[in-house]
């Protein structure tokens, strides 16, 4: 496993490479840069502008752009440097460090309430299959894969603002920094609510879709047929033998899934406000803030490989027979 760990972290760097060149590629054929701001000022001094444009490295063609940021994220004396970022006046690695745990928390906490949700709805689909409660789930799963995601977010803000049970938008209240630990605690999930459902709701029909056919694949095995020869009874045949088989291509996917909620929680944390990696990358393209989209895919991407990682290493801890040479 230590060899397995070490080829998929190694696998991380050039793909880390190929995607932020592709990014700096495509950023540099957009017309104009993050200092037309300051030009269209008509006070703006134009020794300051050209300073900055030699400070920022404009002066030069994207790809020497690009070498020469790499040049300082590569921990040379172990110190990694993002750059600065030119619109909101911070360190990108600073700001990222700011809006990281919002978006983890999100992905976190929906990826579970996906899972709480889709996998006992799967279970009792498969077992009562071809029922009422078969048709109807599977009529509110096609349902929910087709509703767009910044929708459901918009019914949420709307039933946010007619209600008053939840905020409209942001990870904490104003007054966080006085809360006690148990009320900044609450604080937190009373935020999450919203946003965590919305994001979950997608995810909930794919794995109880997913779910559902695993299980009936198992179902119709040899070893069911053996273990109910043997007079098992009918529970543990059923969540001791078929499901423990069955959840192995959810847990293999649980990394996809991870980048999934990532992509879709940009749409969510743009249209509620939420404070997090996708609601900065939005608005750093808007302002080619450059050095903030990089960064951000440096981080998103790392994020992506650690959870497909997980997700293997859970699937060898689920499933003995499961080894990776």
């Amino acid at each position: 496993m230590r060899t397995v760990i070490a080829r998929r972290l190694l696998a991380l760097i050039p793909m880390l490479l190929g995607i932020t060149f592709l990014a700096m590629l495509l950023m540099s054929l957009a017309p104009g840069d993050f200092l037309d701001q300051v030009r269209m000022q008509r006070d703006a001094d134009p020794d300051y502008i050209e300073r900055l444009e030699r400070e920022f490295g404009l002066d030069n063609p994207w790809y020497v752009r690009y070498f020469l940021w790499l040049k300082n994220v590569l921990p040379w004396d172990l110190r990694s440097d993002f750059g600065y970022s030119f619109h909101y006046k911070v360190d990108v690695w600073e700001l990222l460090g700011q809006r990281l745990p919002a978006t983890i928390i999100l992905s976190l906490t929906s990826l579970t309430f996906a899972w709480i949700i889709a996998i006992p709805l799967g279970v009792l689909a498969a077992i009562y299959k071809d029922s009422i409660f078969d048709r109807v789930s599977s009529i509110l799963a096609y349902a929910a894969l087709s509703i767009p995601e910044f929708f459901l977010a918009l019914l949420a803000l709307f039933f946010a603002a007619r209600t008053g049970l939840f905020p409209l938008g942001g990870f904490t209240s104003t007054e966080y920094e006085f809360m006690s630990p148990i009320r900044r605690l609450f604080d937190i999930a009373h935020h999450l609510v919203l946003p965590t459902i919305v994001v979950g709701i997608g995810s909930i029909a794919s794995i109880m879709r997913i779910m559902r056919a695993n299980f009936i694949d198992n179902i119709r095995s040899e070893y069911v047929t053996t273990a109910r020869a043997k007079g098992v009874p009918e529970g543990i045949v059923m969540f001791r033998h078929v499901f423990r088989n069955a959840i192995n291509p959810l847990i293999t996917a649980a990394g996809f899934a991870f980048s999934t909620v990532l992509s879709g929680a940009l749409m969510v944390e743009i249209v509620m406000n939420y404070p997090g990696i996708g609601h900065l990358v939005f608005h750093a393209l808007l302002q080619q803030d450059q050095f903030v989209v990089l960064g951000a895919l440096v981080m998103g991407s790392t994020m992506l490989i650690m959870g497909n990682l997980l997700a293997d290493l859970l699937l060898a801890w689920n499933d003995p027979r499961i080894r990776y040479d």
